[in-house]
């Protein structure tokens, strides 16, 4: 940026004069001026929401708690090229991602710095990884910036959890910075959809994790598609720990993963799939290759992953593990390691419904009190029914099945240190019920 240009920035930045930034009288920022200075430094699109928008008031103490002056967002977005990321060639795909990942916190830096130069404060979150790793299996991330650029008008979330933008469609990565300023206006999120609900992304998805009724399966796409990464690669280590030579290792780990794992250690993470965002039609640059001639875009985008022969990684006896052997014969189906260990009672109930599996609960309706004690004295209510799951806190209406359970013996079994069978003779697992129901209940789980 020019001299004249950088002054010409100072200059308007604010509604009042600059001598009110630099003495830290921060005043009402114009959006349009730091909206026009995110596009000079690489961002597609921008948006500003205050720090008490209803719609992210799940994260306000946490974002507060990180930066406590905080009173505005600014979200953003970068392309990604479209091409690149349909390819079947997931190298391909992955140097796309990860480039514009690397674009994003640059010019997270580069919003912060000019903006610290006027005297304001601003911090900058990782657009994905590094997080805060010793909240595992809990939320790591600082801020959640899906529904802070869906509040700010970037776009609305699809069948697919990811964010659609109106023009860019899924083709976009997001970033957040917050600042300590307020703005003279905010904006608001979008009155349409950008879906065109062609349920493509379903189409598309390995793991069957997306249906085409909405449902969302986290752990079945998590498994497969962030198998050299988060959760996988605790499986990886302990598969390794377990082996006791090396045939006992071949046996477990394919070389090409083991060499997929080595890439991933010492050049770039790679995900496994991201194929729902790659045959996303959705957004004015997106959509019209698919409405002009939507058997031709099938056949050029969507049948060349769908055909793809590669490996799928499910949790044995997952929904997942049965839709690959039915849809897609010809992927090799991979079983790997739960590595999502709950470290509490609070964090096995507030992971329970990301962990559960829908079809496995095909035919079961009953009502679960649970009974929590020691560590955590904790009474909840389970309910399954119609292949849906709700937690709700207490003892809630009239139990099918009643199970009080010391809480450290409850997460030894939970975690594969202890058996069911050894805590309920020794009477830290207690029935009152149908142990039938105990079964079935575990099978709706990985």
């Amino acid at each position: 940026m020019s001299n004249s240009n950088e002054l010409l920035t100072v200059k308007t930045l604010c509604l009042h004069n600059e001598q009110n930034i630099l003495s830290g009288k921060i005043s009402r920022l114009a959006s349009e001026h730091i909206r026009q200075l995110c596009f000079d430094l690489g961002a597609d699109d921008v948006g500003f929401i205050e720090i008490d928008r209803k719609g992210i008031a799940d994260q306000r103490n946490d974002i507060l708690q990180v930066f406590p002056s905080a009173k505005t967002l600014i979200s953003f977005v970068c392309r990604i090229n479209r091409e690149n990321l349909r390819s079947p060639a997931r190298s391909v795909a992955n140097l796309e991602l990860h480039h514009v990942n690397r674009r994003i916190d640059e010019i997270s830096h580069k919003i912060a710095a000019s903006l610290e130069k006027r005297g304001i404060r601003a911090l900058t979150p990782a657009a994905g990884f590094p997080m805060e790793t010793e909240h595992w299996p809990e939320k790591m991330w600082v801020v959640s910036h899906k529904p802070i650029a869906v509040e700010a008008g970037l776009g609305r979330i699809g069948l697919h959890r990811c964010v659609i933008h109106p023009k860019f469609g899924s083709f976009i990565l997001l970033g957040t910075v917050l600042i300590n300023a307020e703005m003279d206006t905010y904006n608001n999120p979008l009155s349409f959809h950008p879906c065109i609900h062609c349920k493509l992304c379903a189409a598309a998805c390995p793991t069957g994790a997306i249906e085409s009724d909405g449902y969302f399966n986290f752990i079945n796409c998590m498994t497969h598609n962030y198998r050299d990464g988060i959760g996988g690669f605790t499986d990886w280590v302990e598969k390794i720990v377990e082996s006791k030579n090396f045939p006992g290792y071949r046996m477990k780990v394919d070389d090409s993963e083991t060499v997929s794992r080595w890439q991933s250690m010492s050049v770039v993470l790679c995900n496994k799939s991201v194929y729902c965002m790659a045959v996303c039609p959705a957004g004015e640059d997106v959509a019209e290759q698919f409405l002009t001639n939507r058997e031709d875009f099938i056949k050029e985008v969507v049948k060349p992953l769908q055909e793809r022969e590669e490996p799928v990684y499910v949790l044995f006896g997952s929904d997942a593990e049965e839709y690959v052997s039915r849809t897609y014969p010809h992927k090799k189906i991979k079983h790997v390691g739960n590595t999502i260990r709950p470290s509490s009672i609070k964090a096995f109930l507030r992971l329970l419904p990301l962990a559960f599996q829908r079809h496995k609960a095909e035919g079961l309706t009953a009502t679960y009190h649970f009974t929590f004690t020691g560590d955590e004295d904790i009474a909840t209510t389970i309910i399954i029914a119609n292949k849906t799951i709700a937690v709700q806190n207490g003892h809630i209406g009239a139990a099918d099945i009643c199970i009080q359970a010391n809480s450290k013996a409850w997460l030894r079994v939970l975690n594969k240190e202890s058996t069911m069978l050894k805590e309920i003779i020794f009477r830290r697992v207690k029935i009152h019920g149908p142990i039938r129901l105990l079964k079935a209940f575990g099978r709706c789980f990985t």
